[in-house]
């Protein structure tokens, strides 16, 4: 089942394609000259892949990642990048320091959204880029049926939501992690938003308004990604691993460090508990999952990307998984499949 599919991965300034053709996979590099912070691609024309970069803008490719041209924002560090599901043209960057662009015309021109800058309180603050510590936004969503509904995560504040195209924003929604690593809309069910964050996963079932972090089977977690099933919203993952133990002078979260992470994926399916899940995985991961990939199609199928390049696969919703034949030298920053 991988066949006609593509991956990207971003680590550092190092982008890497693998592609399967007829049987046949081929990986490829490419290094830019910034590092890439977060890819998307286009929900209606998936050979179209935006790239948010730290010094370089934003980048776009329109066969595929074969090239790449520069449409704005240079200079500015780019975190997240998010393209509306009602409509491609409308393009999402989100920055360091807490600010937010919008494109109307599928990136050929920006405009910042100043209510972002207004939402921002004096504390939020970022433990991972010493030594300026300035906050970030670090995840986009928008929201599958209401174009106007955005949610934004915040690295280290919150996570917020705007009803109003971004011009003006919610204070913390309770219930949600302040430590945002990653924040989703279901795709086709807009009453499903999911979160990872430092202090575990978060659910919203009323598209981003109230929040519950639900812990039974899974307890207090340091976590990153979350996805959902594409067919059926209740059913949704999470990739975690355990808090650094301060008292022993251990300040950089297992999850970061590669060889040792000692991590899992976790599955929920409604109201039951978590489950970690095995099945072929490496018990537990000596790397993390910075990426869970579900298929956009076919129910059951999930891509978890590894922090040292690897790729697993299940079929079955994360009962049994096969290790792809490919490696894509590390995924620290984003790996997306068209």
């Amino acid at each position: 089942m991988d066949g006609n599919r593509i991956f990207f991965a971003a680590n550092g300034k190092t982008l890497v394609r693998a592609e399967n053709m007829h049987g046949t996979w081929s990986v490829n590099s490419f290094h830019h000259g910034s590092r890439i912070n977060s890819l998307i691609s286009d929900p209606r024309q998936p050979d179209r892949v935006f790239a948010a970069t730290q010094k370089d803008g934003v980048l776009v490719s329109n066969d595929s990642g074969d090239h790449w041209e520069g449409v704005g924002l240079e200079g500015i560090p780019i975190k997240s990048i998010a393209v509306s599901p009602n409509d491609p043209l409308t393009i999402y960057a989100g920055a360091k320091p807490v600010s937010l662009y919008v494109s109307r015309n599928g990136g050929k021109s920006w405009k910042e959204l100043e209510g972002m800058r207004n939402a921002r309180k004096w504390w939020w603050f970022s433990p991972a880029e010493p030594p300026d510590w300035r906050p970030y936004v670090q995840a986009l969503t928008v929201s599958p049926n209401n174009p106007k509904v955005i949610l934004a995560g915040i690295e280290l504040g919150g996570v917020i939501r705007s009803d109003d195209g971004g011009q003006t924003w919610s204070k913390h929604l309770r219930g949600a992690d302040r430590d945002c690593h990653s924040l989703k809309f279901h795709p086709s069910d807009a009453n499903w938003v999911y979160q990872g964050g430092g202090g575990g996963a978060a659910v919203s079932q009323d598209g981003g308004i109230r929040w519950k972090k639900p812990k039974n089977g899974v307890g207090s977690k340091y976590g990153w990604m979350v996805a959902a099933d594409a067919q059926r919203p209740e059913v949704w993952y999470f990739s975690a691993s355990n808090f650094p133990k301060l008292l022993r002078g251990e300040f950089i979260p297992p999850a970061h460090n590669d060889g040792h992470a000692n991590a899992h994926i976790f599955r929920k399916v409604g109201g039951a508990a978590w489950e970690q899940l095995a099945g072929g995985l490496p018990e537990p991961l000596d790397y993390m999952a910075y990426a869970l990939i579900p298929d956009p199609i076919i129910s059951g199928h999930l891509y978890a990307g590894l922090a040292n390049g690897d790729v697993w696969h299940t079929t079955d919703y994360g009962d049994s998984w096969d290790k792809l034949p490919i490696n894509l030298g590390g995924i620290h920053n984003t790996m997306i499949m068209i």
